[in-house]
């Protein structure tokens, strides 16, 4: 299988590479894909180092399989090029979420909806993903009038701008911020942009793409994002306290 992935040098691109590797996804040809400033460098995959493409050569070479994680944007004007030509398309940005005509898919919750002509298949939100595995058995069974539910985020979510932010801070470093105000050692109800409602739209994204996963318009969410961090020593130091002891 001919696969490509798109962000391959990102932080979440690389750990879809190594998932590919831990799960021995029949990869027989692997196109690595970021922007044209990272273009010819190279990546690891298995054994070997694998040259960086642009998409559009990734895109002249038609693989069956796309894994978009370069972003919105990237995946709006791309994905459908990729899609018209045969490849099936994974969407990790929000890009095709609640599009009508798109499947928001958990494999394990509603993979069955899944058909042959779906060519862009787009990937929740991490948080929702989650939730609803453990609500689907449970809303089948029940029906899951409201949920309320609270958030807490690595800054990793955000991406490589963010996690620099955070090294500076903790190395008293004046760098250039992602974040409004310090993230180290701090919380911040700052998971993306806020929209008109007060809501950001990482807590929306919990309201409506829970519905839809469920086939559920009708369910009540009430939900709070927050980007946080502490120090990994005062953590260790804090669990080791509230530890029983058997």
């Amino acid at each position: 299988m001919k696969v490509t992935v798109i962000g391959a040098t990102g932080l979440v691109g690389k750990v879809m590479l190594e998932v590919l590797q831990e799960r021995n996804f029949p990869v027989t040809q692997l196109i690595p894909v970021a922007s044209q400033e990272s273009a010819g460098k190279s990546v690891l995959f298995g054994d070997k180092e694998i040259k960086v493409e642009t998409i559009d050569v990734a895109l002249y070479n038609e693989p069956q399989l796309a894994l978009f994680s370069a972003g919105a944007d990237t995946s709006l004007e791309w994905a459908p090029q990729f899609a018209a030509q045969g490849t099936t398309v994974v969407d990790n940005s929000s890009a095709w979420r609640m599009y009508a005509d798109k499947k928001l898919i958990v494999p394990e919750v509603n993979g069955h909806q899944l058909t042959a002509a779906d060519k862009i298949i787009a990937n929740p939100n991490c948080s929702t993903i989650q939730m609803v595995m453990a609500l689907a058995p449970l809303h089948r069974k029940y029906g899951i009038k409201r949920l309320v539910v609270s958030t807490y985020q690595a800054v990793t979510g955000t991406g490589k701008a963010a996690v620099a932010q955070l090294r500076n801070e903790r190395s008293r470093i004046d760098g250039d911020k992602v974040y409004p105000y310090n993230i180290d050692l701090n919380c911040l109800p700052h998971c993306d942009s806020f929209t008109d409602n007060g809501y950001t739209k990482e807590e929306m994204k919990l309201v409506n793409e829970t519905r839809k996963i469920l086939s559920d318009p009708s369910i009540m969410v009430t939900a709070t994002a927050v980007h946080r961090t502490r120090h990994r020593r005062a953590f260790r130091k804090r669990k080791r306290r509230v530890s029983p002891r058997f």
